[in-house]
């Protein structure tokens, strides 16, 4: 896991020139991003907030995600995720956030949503983009490839390019 470490220390390195912060708001990585950002000494300058909101009802509770939401579209969708990363800048009151909701399996895919899938948001200010992702492997490296794509993405929309897409 160094390269988690390491794509950390990163964004770090990003924020701390910007002195800007970022929160996380989780699902399907139970806190793995906050915990590969917080492995970084002098992280305390640059993160702000973890909320890892496994259920719906903590997404709704500690992220405003509307309820109606998850019969319309699902957990796992740009819809919930761009809610997250909304409530997740509210309240974490930081420049930068991510998101992440996913099925990591090894149950609970379907044939619209395999085992896999994720999706993730990030913002900056009034800028959002959110991306889903198809991973594979078990239900670890599904979570590791997350952290990873969600750190990659900070790093990307702090250095102002839009993540994964250019």
């Amino acid at each position: 896991m160094s390269s988690l470490t390491d794509l950390a220390a990163r964004l770090g390195v990003v924020l701390s020139a910007q002195a800007a912060q970022v929160t996380t708001a989780e699902s399907c990585t139970g806190g793995g991003i906050a915990e590969a950002i917080t492995r970084v000494a002098g992280s305390s300058a640059w993160f702000e907030a973890g909320f890892v909101t496994y259920s719906n009802l903590q997404k709704t509770h500690l992220l405003g995600v509307p309820t109606q939401l998850f019969d319309q579209v699902g957990a796992v969708s740009r819809e919930v995720v761009e809610a997250m990363v909304r409530g997740a800048q509210r309240g974490g009151g930081a420049r930068y956030a991510v998101a992440v909701s996913g099925i990591a399996g090894p149950g609970g895919g379907s044939p619209e949503k395999p085992v896999g899938t994720v999706w993730l948001a990030w913002a900056d200010g009034d800028r959002l983009v959110a991306q889903r992702f198809l991973f594979g492997g078990d239900r670890q490296a599904v979570r590791e490839q997350s952290v990873e794509a969600a750190l990659v993405g900070l790093i990307q929309l702090a250095g102002g390019e839009n993540p994964f897409q250019g």
